[in-house]
């Protein structure tokens, strides 16, 4: 059974399961009733980050228009442009053992695609989750919903995980941004 967390909550990933290797983080939303004639395109990424915070380089961003790491360790699954159908909309996997010594975590953020120009924020999404999935047994680990917290926010930061003496885990943020996938990306470090 998976560990449900609230918002800040942090807990251990590999310390009392030391063969968990590959994990699988899905990302999920709807949305609300909407009808400015736009789909609704949320995108999940992930930033590799270094012990400053900020990627390396602009390579250490995963997202739908970068779908791997060079080193093989983060790979994005695909872009869902309308968030239909149920189940986790964006699926990315981590493979824990491929992830190059200077990254200390890795950030799993959603933005709304062209939020400004369509009028859209997340105070109009819904049954917003993230949730780490061992991806050898396919056992849901960890699961976190982000509940109705947003209104003017185009982008969140939904959580993280993160090494600490050795071993990762996973924290629970669900923070919101305005300025949609430009301003994330400026808080980490890439050249936008």
């Amino acid at each position: 059974m998976a560990v449900s967390l609230r918002k800040g909550q942090k807990v251990d990933l590999t310390k009392g399961n030391p063969s968990l290797k590959k994990i699988l983080i899905g990302l999920g939303w709807d949305v609300k009733r909407y009808d400015g004639g736009f789909d609704f395109d949320l995108d999940a990424a992930a930033f590799l980050l270094g012990a400053n915070g900020k990627v390396t380089s602009d390579e250490d961003f995963v997202f739908y228009n970068n779908l791997k790491h060079a080193s093989g360790a983060v790979e994005h699954l695909g872009d869902n442009l309308t968030g239909a159908g149920e189940g986790d909309d964006e699926e990315i996997k981590i493979d824990l053992e491929k992830v190059p010594a200077n990254i200390e975590k890795i950030d799993f953020t959603v933005t709304i695609y062209d939020a400004d120009k369509r009028n859209q924020t997340f105070g109009q999404v819904e049954n917003a989750y993230i949730r780490v999935v061992d991806d050898v047994t396919g056992e849901e680990l960890i699961r976190y919903d982000l509940g109705e917290d947003f209104s003017v926010e185009t982008a969140v930061v939904v959580g993280e995980i993160y090494r600490h003496n050795g071993e990762w885990k996973f924290n629970a943020i669900g923070s919101g941004w305005s300025g949609g996938l430009a301003a994330l990306g400026k808080n980490y470090g890439v050249n936008v």
